[in-house]
């Protein structure tokens, strides 16, 4: 790629596809959104493919494309693996993409463009290790160090919320069961879904995770006492992490960042799990929110 090339972003989720194209300052020279087309490889790959020519023709020329996207890609095998968009698993989407544009394109984990995101020019910048954790529908995390994204041998780096729950307590054995066929992990502890199954298991009470934080805004002591419970497990799940990659900023995204409450209290709930004199690692919500994730795609070609 020519050292002027801009940087295209696309981030594919399962209801909606995302594209933007950035200068290499990070300013906006286009954008668009479109329909995934749900449970339609080809088609997938088609409006992917689209939606870069689209937004390649507004910013005036070819650009790198980065994309982001659930799951990742088989260091074995090349195909998907892992994806909740479960019509992209066992495909060589990668390959298919560099055909169907005639480029090299580069695919990584979406919880890894928003740890990219965050560490170029978002809450990260200018940090060294950045651990940026995504609390919504799932749980997951990505690891961006000097910028460039970690994905390891096995492009599992970062995938935090399949991990049991740290020093489980005796009502959290052998916990909920998971998706994935194991039971207490994280992820059905911290995900948005896992915060109204435990107010249920605990009150017989069915309510959305925004429901609970405002009845315990509102004083309701059932909520309270849900929210200090999930928040306890946090600073275990953040601490045993920290224990190993020692971030020097941690940076949360997801629907449940936007609390301010959870990320007011985690420090605190974090710190006596934590191997060392004193915790005080940064926490910060993603500056840049739900576009974390398609300007990480971009980002992916950033060269630093």
């Amino acid at each position: 790629m020519g050292a002027e090339t801009h940087r295209l972003g696309i981030d594919l989720g399962g209801t909606k596809i995302a594209g933007i194209v950035l200068d290499r300052a990070g300013r906006t020279l286009a954008e668009g959104r479109i329909a995934s087309p749900r449970g339609e490889y080809a088609a997938t790959v088609r409006a992917v493919a689209g939606l870069v020519a689209r937004l390649e023709a507004e910013a005036g020329g070819p650009c790198s494309v980065g994309i982001g996207m659930p799951g990742a890609i088989s260091a074995r095998t090349g195909l998907i693996k892992n994806a909740n968009s479960t019509w992209l698993n066992g495909r060589p989407f990668a390959a298919d993409l560099v055909a169907a544009l005639g480029r090299p394109v580069r695919v990584e984990n979406d919880a890894n463009c928003l740890a990219v995101s965050e560490a170029v020019d978002g809450a990260g910048a200018g940090a060294e290790l950045v651990w940026a954790i995504i609390l919504g529908t799932g749980v997951g995390s990505g690891i961006a160090i000097r910028g460039r994204v970690l994905s390891g041998r096995d492009r599992i780096a970062g995938e935090w919320g399949h991990n049991p729950l740290p020093a489980p307590r005796d009502e959290e054995r052998p916990g909920p069961a998971c998706y994935c066929g194991r039971r207490g992990c994280i992820e059905t502890f911290l995900s948005g879904p896992g915060l109204s199954a435990d107010h249920a298991r605990r009150t017989g009470e069915a309510l959305t995770g925004e429901a609970i934080v405002l009845a315990s805004r509102a004083g309701d002591a059932d909520a309270r006492a849900t929210l200090a419970a999930y928040l306890d497990r946090m600073g275990r799940a953040v601490a045993h992490v920290v224990n190993i990659l020692d971030p020097d900023m941690i940076v949360i995204g997801g629907g449940l960042s936007r609390v301010p409450e959870l990320l007011a209290g985690l420090p605190a709930a974090t710190a006596p799990h934590v191997f060392s004199d004193a915790f005080d690692t940064p926490i910060r919500p993603s500056l840049h929110g739900d576009a974390s994730g398609v300007r990480g795609a971009a980002w992916l070609w950033n060269e630093v």
